[in-house]
């Protein structure tokens, strides 16, 4: 960790000590389970119904006869996909798609129940037969649709790559591939793309694969199930780390587009959701959605990232205990503190930097006195100290910064300071961007290091490419963590919810 000069200044005033961050997340758990037994009430409850504003006359008679406010759960199909809906690391639901219907849920006043399918044709499936009434996870075919099913506006859109196992020498085109076997995810909505390819290349062998999504699709790529397969280049972004042995052969030249399958008999949910991605396009929530899910920058060296995986395998198991009482002393989740050790020692106790910084999380002699550690080469103090600090980071943010964006400024300020961190926000502010979105303050870190913004700068000249890397350095091992390791104890609380993937008390919109 780099050293800090507000410290000197922050001895100055009033903190509270590590012992107060454990008192006030063990008083939040006890308020929280005290709690449980009325959330469990409420959940149980409907919340309020929606205002008939939101759809049209003929809409809300469509929708229970004349008996328009009688529903008030919006059930969705989901597949369990990093790009569509998964448990985030804090034991809550999260996702590219998710996040985008939860809003649109909000806006309308309905509560969003996630129902689990297990494939593309059990997410077509529960449109027909009534378990949800919107898919998710699809791509909206460019011809010979269903008609019992009907499409909103497209809201992403997706490039098709081929991708290799890479035992095998890359092909660099079309040609280099004929007579190939080339295997795709089946009932994803890609079948009139392939029936194109197939046309325009003859000689490719397709090869349909139920599988429950991309990322297992990939994994038998990566196993050589498959020499070749069809996939998009976001999914290949957030597999990248996790699978090591494929990589992108070529881009298919086309795009595919990204939407929403609804019954045709509920197609007056049609107008809202349309009318929802338009607004979330001009307001810029899709692309600050595509930069949280999709950030293809956040990655490691293949090498790298496969000593990581070893790493997980052989180390991992004996620090775990280290970073769950992190977690259970700083509320700071065990995961996030893991990676964030990687990347200072590569979990190594004795490490050492050429500054001099040293120990497990590479705290400087500075900083280790502000934070009363004792003995720097100790692990356990070292990640108590560490996660007690990130907390206190977090919480001196302001309230409109929101997480994701809380946690990866508080690892910039980590890695470079809290003053230095106020810097970039001051100078988003100045260049109309926004100071509370993490995306345009990696823009402004860098600046600090040119004279005619660091000489404006409060805290003055900083090497604002640091942080940027840094934070993207420790996301790309956070992914990895969170796919293959499970949440730990207390924060499973926050995951409980009453239609996860049973069917619902309540009928579905």
């Amino acid at each position: 960790m780099s050293n800090h000069a507000f410290f000197r200044r922050r001895q100055r005033t009033s903190r509270r000590d590590a012992s107060g961050i454990g008192s006030r997340f063990i008083f939040s758990l006890r308020r929280n389970l005290l709690l449980l037994p009325v959330l469990a009430l409420l959940a149980c409850d409907h919340p309020p119904t929606p205002p008939s504003s939101y759809f049209s006359a003929e809409a809300q008679a469509a929708i229970s006869g004349n008996d328009f406010p009688s529903f008030s759960v919006l059930t969705v199909a989901f597949c369990t996909d990093p790009a569509s809906w998964f448990v985030s690391g804090s034991g809550e639901f999260a996702g590219f798609e998710y996040d985008l219907l939860d809003q649109f849920a909000q806006e309308v006043q309905l509560k969003l129940r996630p129902t689990a399918a297990r494939n593309g044709a059990e997410l077509r499936n529960s449109l027909k037969n009534a378990r949800a009434s919107l898919s998710a996870g699809l791509y909206r075919p460019n011809h010979g649709t269903d008609d019992s099913i009907v499409w909103t506006d497209s809201f992403y859109t997706a490039e098709p790559v081929i991708v290799y196992n890479t035992d095998i020498r890359r092909p660099k085109d079309w040609e280099q591939i004929t007579g190939d076997t080339v295997a795709y995810l089946a009932n994803s909505g890609m079948e009139s793309l392939v029936a194109e390819l197939a046309t325009a290349h003859p000689g490719i062998r397709w090869r349909p694969v139920a599988a429950p999504s991309t990322d297992a699709l990939l994994s038998q790529v990566d196993e050589g199930a498959f020499p070749y397969a069809l996939v998009t280049s976001h999914k290949v972004a957030l597999a990248r780390n996790i699978y090591l042995n494929f990589a992108t052969a070529f881009s298919t030249g086309v795009k595919i587009e990204m939407a929403w399958a609804v019954p045709a008999n509920k197609s007056y949910l049609l107008e809202p959701l349309n009318s929802f991605i338009a607004r979330a396009k001009e307001s810029g929530l899709i692309d600050q959605l595509a930069e949280r899910y999709f950030h293809p920058q956040q990655k490691v060296q293949r090498l790298d990232a496969g000593v990581f995986q070893d790493r997980i395998r052989n180390d991992l198991p004996l620090l775990r205990p280290l970073f769950y009482r992190a977690q259970e002393s700083s509320g700071v989740e065990w995961r996030l503190l893991a990676a964030v050790a990687y990347q200072e020692s590569q979990w190594a106790p004795l490490a050492t930097s050429e500054t001099g910084v040293r120990g497990f999380m590479q705290i400087t002699g500075d900083t280790a006195r502000f934070l009363g550690v004792k003995n720097r080469l100790d692990p356990g103090e070292s990640v108590q100290a560490a996660a007690g600090y990130l907390r206190d980071l977090k919480d001196r943010l302001p309230d409109e910064v929101t997480e994701p964006d809380r946690t990866w400024m508080a690892l910039a300020a980590y890695n470079i300071g809290i003053g230095h961190l106020e810097d970039a926000r001051r100078l988003a502010r100045e260049q109309g961007l926004d100071p509370y979105l993490w995306k345009d303050i990696k823009q402004m870190l860098p600046l600090l290091a040119q004279p005619e913004y660091y000489s404006r700068a409060r805290y003055g000249y900083a090497r604002g490419g640091m942080p940027v890397a840094y934070v993207d350095r420790v996301r790309a091992y956070y992914d990895i963590l969170l796919r293959q390791e499970p949440e730990y104890g207390l924060l499973r609380l926050h995951a409980a919810y009453d239609g996860d993937t049973r069917t619902p008390t309540v009928a579905p919109l």
